[in-house]
Order: structure tokens, then sequence, then C-alpha cells
């Protein structure tokens, strides 16, 4: 496990994916958000594991849901496991909120009422996930819009509570205290004033936007001149430790970004590093915590309808108006989810269709897991009886073409079958050969064009918009890294499916001839061996 520097580092985005890997510029360490990094394999996978080499690197978690009084995701836990193991991080941090409910994920770090009871359940959680982990975790403080009435202590009391009982460690986020101060008017200096020293293993630095209504954090910002002199002093108290510069929206060029790691470099230098705790974790016996309430509170952020029946267990200047920060979150997780997946499609329906879409779908479809990477796996389906689409009846199979593209990219890294594999064969062995398929690939068929339409929407594509009433057939795979589409014939998409369904040469063969008894077959199977179609023979 690498010792975690008492330096600034910075979050590691895709839009600098390249700075690092090209320049390898100067940062204390990055962080990554965990669950998208939880496949086992595709060019995220890929860039985390060779810059894993040159910097230190921190796992910080937002989907777990800690606090959730239904339970936690075991299954989810394991691939974050997996991922530690894989990894070997400085530190895994998580967040001290909620984020599903049985049957649903919210996608959100939501507000835990602070009491006895909570406290309870939240140290049997922490104590299992580092059980599971093996090794010591640290706690977020989080923003939050509302309170509950509910609670019995302050954050930073409940925090010390939790580190004391389970020996973990406090991930502080500067910003969120102040942005906590700003909405409940909480003394942000009084909760740095409550934490005991030494509890603290990192620091967050982030920004905020500043709305009529409340504080939001967004992280689509630089670190705000109050937060800069709140961290001056948490540096007082807790001595110089790891601390990250957070930016997730409208991410700067990568000179801004580091920069600001310099400012805090800069204030922290000269102070000595907190001493870490050491982990005892203590075993407990959680107490009884009704679900009633978060079920209430998901109700609410589900459907504004329903908060009602939550407002009375809240505190906030303006109940409604706090939640619909909660459900904008919510859906702009679900809206942001499809835009990755979905890229085509959004450039055909436009960004303010495919949200309203995204909230549809979202209702229709209830996300169960806390991988955004997994949301839009019905959305084909949902497009096929979605009325407003009708006049484009092609776009469920661009959905399927999509979503094809988007499995492709977190695929597993297998090797490639090699065209010498078949050289020791006989002509006899070869037409009873079966191939297996490569992870990141897959043979399409479609009624419509979609295929050439795809094609036509990538940068430098030089492919012409097609007449969308005529079939297309195509090859999903994954050269080089990015998932792409081979546009095949009919024959060739004859033969091609056949060998992914694990049907042998022959067979495949033969069903390619009946369509087009010219067709190559020699030229169309090197041609997929060069972009990694197959992994191997199963003679």
């Amino acid at each position: 496990m690498t010792v975690p520097p008492a330096r600034a580092g910075v979050g590691l985005r895709v839009p600098h994916y390249r700075d690092f890997l090209d320049g390898r510029p100067a940062a204390g360490w990055l962080e990554v958000h965990t669950e998208n990094y939880l496949a086992l394999g595709g060019w995220d996978a890929h860039v985390l594991s060779r810059l894993r080499r040159d910097y230190p690197v921190s796992l910080h978690g937002v989907a777990l849901g800690l606090g959730s009084a239904h339970g936690i995701d075991m299954a989810h836990l394991t691939r974050v496991r997996e991922l530690v193991r894989r990894i070997e991080p400085m530190l895994v941090s998580e967040h001290l909120s909620w984020a599903a409910i049985a049957g649903r994920h919210l996608h959100d770090l939501l507000p835990l009422a602070l009491d006895d009871a909570m406290l309870d359940l939240l140290s049997e959680r922490v104590a299992r996930v580092q059980d599971a982990l093996g090794r010591q975790i640290l706690v977020e403080n989080v923003s939050s819009y509302v309170r509950f009435q509910a609670d019995t202590m302050g954050e930073a009391a409940f925090l010390n509570a939790l580190a004391r009982r389970t020996g973990c460690g406090l991930l502080l986020d500067i910003n969120n205290l102040y942005v906590n101060q700003c909405n409940h008017g909480e003394d942000a200096l009084a909760a740095l004033a409550a934490i005991d020293p030494g509890l603290v293993g990192e620091i967050h630095l982030g920004g905020h936007r500043v709305t009529p209504g409340a504080v939001i954090d967004d992280h689509g910002s630089a670190v705000a001149e109050p937060v800069w002199q709140l961290y001056e002093a948490a540096l007082r108290r807790f001595g110089a430790v790891p601390t990250l510069v957070e930016w997730d929206s409208d991410v700067p060029p990568l000179p801004v970004l580091l920069a600001q790691a310099q400012r805090a470099d800069n204030l922290a230098a000269g102070c000595l590093a907190a001493t870490p705790r050491p982990w005892r974790p203590t075993p407990l016996l959680p107490a009884a915590v009704p679900g009633e309430l978060q079920q209430r509170f998901a109700a609410a952020v589900l459907a504004p309808a329903q908060i009602a029946e939550v407002a009375a267990d809240l505190r906030a200047a303006d109940v409604p108006a706090r939640m619909a920060i909660y459900r904008g979150n919510l859906l702009g997780s679900w809206h942001k989810a499809l835009t990755n997946a979905y890229p085509v499609i959004r450039q055909l329906v436009g960004d303010e269709f495919l949200a309203a879409l995204a909230a549809e779908y979202g209702a229709a479809h209830p996300s169960a897991d806390g991988d955004l990477n997994a949301f839009g796996a019905h959305f084909a389906a949902f497009l096929q009886t979605f009325p407003h689409v009708a006049e484009m009846p092609y776009l469920p199979d661009m959905a399927r073409l999509e979503w094809l593209l988007h499995r492709a990219h977190y695929a597993p890294d297998v090797a490639a079958l090699d065209a010498t594999a078949f050289a020791a064969l006989t002509p006899g062995q070869f037409a009873a050969t079966r191939l297996t398929p490569h992870p990141t690939a897959e043979a399409f068929a479609s009624r419509w064009a979609v295929g050439p339409l795809w094609l036509a929407h990538q940068p430098g594509s030089g492919v012409a918009f097609p007449s969308i009433d005529v079939p297309s057939h195509g090859l999903v795979c994954r050269p080089g890294w990015r998932a792409t589409v081979l546009a095949e014939g009919e024959a060739g998409y004859a033969m091609l499916a056949r060998l992914m369904r694990g049907e042998t040469v022959a067979a495949a063969l033969d069903a390619a001839l009946a369509i087009d008894v010219a067709f190559e077959s020699g030229a169309a199977l090197q041609r997929w061996l060069a972009v990694g179609a197959f992994a191997g023979l199963d003679g």
C-alpha cells in the first residue's frame, strides 16, 4: 500500500487522460471515482493501470450508500474489493450518506438523520466494509440541502463518534462545510474545532454555485476564497494531509487545475503531517433503524407531489425548493448516463429532448445498480414503445447499436486471435473449427441504415448521411481501445453472426454463400481478425 503523501492531488477526469499519459505532469497524486473503474477492462481501466505506475491513486466511492437502511449492495462491495486489490490505492473513501432503497438507486449523496440509531447502523456498516476490503476507509462529510428534525447531534460529533468506534478515518470536505454553513447557518469553524486532531486522513477542496435558494456543491468552478480561508484554519488544526482539488463539471484545462493544487501545497508548506490513527474496529450490534423515513424521502425525490409526506421530518428554509435540488441531481445523473452511452441519439434528438427521455426512462426502468454505466441497458426496449419517438422508427435499433458499443468500451482486455493460429489446421479441421468471440465484438443487423448513420456522426469519418430506409449490417469491435462499427454486407453478416453464435466455419460459410456465391470468405476473415473480433479456436 502506498503511503499517502501530504501533498495536493487532483481528480483524474477523462478530458485530462491524454495530458497525463503523454506528459506525466507534476501532481502529488490522483483521485478517481470508484464506480467509473469497476469494469475489468476497457480504456478507462487501461489508463488507470498505466498511471498507477507513476502516481499514488485514491479511490473515492459515490454509490456504496453506507447509510441506506435496506442494506449495502454486497455485489457492488465485491466489485469495489476487486478494484482495490487490482489498483492497491493509497486511500479508499466513501460518504456519510445513503443512496438507495430496496430495488431503486437514486445516484446521489442523500442526507442522513444524525442520531444514535444511525450511528449504530453506520458503525456496523463501516466495520463490515473495512473487513471486506481488509483496510481502513475514510468517511466524508457531505453537503446537505435539508436537515432532519430527528437529528440529535451535529455532523462533526457524529463523525468523531463513528471514527472512534470503527477506527475509520475522516475525509474532511472543506467546501461541504462552507456550503452547509450557507444553507443551514452552521458554523464551519466550530465544526473544524469539534473534530478530533489526528482523525482527518484527507481533505477535499472544490467549487460551488450560488443560487437564490441555496448554495450548490457542484464542483464546477475554482475553489472560492472563503473555502481557502477555512482550509488554512484546517491546516492549523490537523496539519498537512493529502488534499484534493475537485473539479468534476465544466472541467478546465489541466494547468488551471494544477495551479489550484499548487496553491494548496503552498498553504500547507511547513505544516506537520497529521498522525494517522490505527485501525481498531469495535464490533457492534446495530439498533433497528426504520427505513420508512428514507422511503418517504426517496418518494419525494422521485415525485414532487410526495414532498408533503416528508416535509414534517425536515428542517430547511424552503423544503420544496431544497428537495428540488435532489430531484435535479437525480435527473441530471440519468441524463448524463444516457448522454455517455448514446451520443449519436443525443445528436439525433437534441440534448433537451434526451433529458426529457431520461426522466421518462428512469421512471419506467428504475436504476437498481450503483454503477451508472449500467443505467441505459433497457433504453432500446423503452424507445420501442415510447409514443413520442414513433416518427423515428429506427431509433430503437440505434440504441441497440450504441449499447453494444458502450458494452464494448468496458469489456475485458483479452488477447485477440491471430491468423497464425490457423496455420497448422488441415482443410477439414478448419471447416470444423469454431471461433470464440472476443468480449468486445458483436455482430449487428438492422432493417434501417443505423450503421451508416452512426458512422456519419463520427468526427472525420467522411461517411455521408444515408437514406435511412435501407438495411444495414456490421461488426461492433474495439481495435486500438476505441469501440467502433465495421460495416458488413448481408453475406458477411450471415457468416459472422453464425461464427459469433459458435457454429462451425463450414456452416457459417455455407450461410454466406447461400446469399452471395462470390463471397470472399478469406478476405472477410482476415478483416475480422485484424480488428480483434475473435479470441480463440475450438476445434
